[in-house]
């Protein structure tokens, strides 16, 4: 069980975009996390007519190190560090403060 899933809301801790706040989108293998709307980079695409895409430059979100964003707590209003606690016969992700990620 990973400490960061898909969907969690995220706040990044260092980089450009410290402090920010966005979802996860995708959790990889190799300690990695794209996150929606941050860590964007420039790309430049060629336009496509046989699918209708148009050329220039866009933005693309690129993966960023999971331990560059911390799981954002609702009650706190600040990203804090998740733990693991077994309640009731399941390993469930908890806050440092004890409050349980998933509701």
């Amino acid at each position: 069980m990973n400490k960061i899933k898909k969907g969690d809301e995220v706040i990044v801790r260092t980089g450009k975009d410290k402090g920010r706040r966005g979802t996860v989108l995708q959790v990889f293998d190799d300690e990695r996390v794209l996150v929606e709307g941050i860590n964007l980079a420039k790309k430049h695409v060629k336009p496509n007519p046989n699918i209708g895409e148009a050329g220039g430059i866009k933005d693309h979100a690129m993966p960023m190190n999971i331990s560059n964003v911390l799981v954002f707590n609702p009650k706190t209003k600040k990203g804090e560090r998740v733990g693991f606690r077994v309640e009731d016969g399941k390993k469930v992700r908890i806050f440092a403060n004890g409050d349980v990620v998933d509701i």
